[in-house]
């Protein structure tokens, strides 16, 4: 369920038309829901009553300030892939205890941003990286917090992108190579062992994967408990997946039940890393239509939001569904929905069915709330678009448009000249 929904014919973001957002805020514009955030968040909460857990919301889905502060207020913990979501996070006003590090490639810095921080565990992805944290804390005289994340070979059965569980997949260790490295890490004064991490993927529509990566790692969790390793949690991470289009992923609480079973009597605390559940459904992307042509049999609607501003149509192949803002028209057309980046794989649909539509309108891309803005970037010189978050009849801007300044920020015409190494005469 969101709180996009028509009145008298205009989609509205809970009580305010998107018309009235596109006239005060521009366009391309992102528009969040707070009553669906906090829904969504509540919902899967309540699916998880009777075990002891700990929600970690995954901030790469959607790291906006205003989000992040509404999940901390909620009580939510957080799921952050590098030092600057960590920043993102306790600048919102999360708690570093609530805060799981995960990610395949942590920088000694940004490992000793963490325990500086004191971040509730470092999800090691690697015998190297178990290293570098061993090291980086003893040069801070601390004990690192750690669980390492194990890849249980499971197909998620998703897009091949955004599969992480796979055996060939980057992320995570082996589960045999798991029981090597909990050993060494036992045996390391700089480190303290805690749990035990996976994450099989993201966009999973069936519970099937999910409860056999458990099995896999609850096996672990029983031979490692045998050898005096006991765990104090267990990660299951994320991936539950929201309707884009014909997709019927289980209900939170089908989902929520289903774990609670899998754990069934595993002692610890369980964490879980919900990103795009949460947040998916609840922000759409408005953008004008700039114009109507038709190159040979094609259809185009050219509008002034771009891959820039969305990637996931063309990185995925992502189907978002796409509507008017105003009434729709009885009379249908079949288009592309094209932007203005000049690039042949900028495109948010193709071939898509679509009411009628004239230049100066305005359609809504739904589903964008999770990796819309997170993703995009200035490419052509495109300034951001801007952020807002409404609640009941309240508009809040979340981040502002960039400007043609913010895109030269750091850059220099003639920068000052440095020079490295030995000089040698010329000729």
């Amino acid at each position: 369920m969101n709180h996009f929904q028509r009145r008298r014919g205009v989609l509205h973001a809970e009580d305010i038309p998107l018309d009235e957002l596109a006239r005060a805020y521009g366009t391309p514009l992102y528009v969040y829901s707070t009553a669906t955030l906090t829904r969504h968040w509540k919902v899967l909460e309540r699916s998880l009553r009777g075990m002891p857990h700990l929600l970690c919301y995954a901030v790469k889905a959607n790291s906006n300030l205003a989000v992040l502060s509404l999940f901390a207020r909620l009580g939510s913990g957080f799921d952050i892939v590098s030092a600057g979501e960590l920043y993102r996070v306790l600048k919102a006003g999360g708690e570093p205890g609530k805060v799981v590090f995960s990610g395949v490639g942590k920088r000694d810095d940004e490992i000793a941003f963490a325990l500086d921080q004191g971040v509730k565990v470092l999800d090691v992805e690697s015998a190297e990286e178990l290293g570098r944290v061993s090291v980086v804390a003893r040069r801070l005289k601390r004990r690192a917090p750690i669980a390492l994340r194990v890849n249980p070979a499971v197909d998620p059965k998703t897009h091949p992108y955004i599969a992480t569980g796979l055996r060939e997949s980057k992320f995570g260790v082996s589960v045999e190579e798991a029981r090597r490295l909990y050993a060494l890490a036992a045996g390391d004064p700089a480190l303290q062992v805690k749990g035990v991490a996976m994450h099989i993927g993201s966009q999973i529509t069936e519970l099937g994967p999910f409860v056999d990566a458990i099995a896999r790692v609850r096996g672990l969790v029983r031979d490692l408990a045998r050898e005096g390793i006991h765990l104090a949690h267990l990660d299951v991470g994320g991936g539950l997946g929201i309707p884009y289009g014909g997709e019927e992923p289980p209900h939170p609480d089908v989902y929520g039940a289903a774990v609670k079973k899998a754990l069934r009597g595993f002692d610890g605390e369980v964490l879980l890393e919900p990103g795009r559940v949460l947040v998916g459904n609840a922000g759409v992307l408005v953008t004008r239509v700039l114009y109507r042509k038709r190159n040979g049999r094609r259809e185009f609607v050219v509008v002034d939001a771009g891959m820039n501003d969305l990637v996931r149509p063309a990185l995925y192949g992502a189907q978002h569904a796409i509507e008017p803002v105003a009434r729709p028209r009885e009379d249908e057309i079949v288009a592309d929905v094209v932007g203005p980046v000049c690039e042949s794989s900028d495109f948010l649909a193709q071939r898509r069915r679509l009411p009628e539509v004239n230049g100066g309108e305005l359609l809504c891309v739904r589903s964008a709330g999770a990796y819309g803005f997170a993703m995009s970037s200035s490419y052509n010189a495109r300034p951001r678009a801007a952020e807002v978050l409404v609640d009941g009849d309240v508009a809040r801007l979340a981040r502002r448009r960039e400007t043609f300044a913010d895109l030269t920020r750091g850059e220099q015409a003639s920068p000052p000249a440095r020079r490295f190494g030995t000089r040698r005469p010329i000729g």
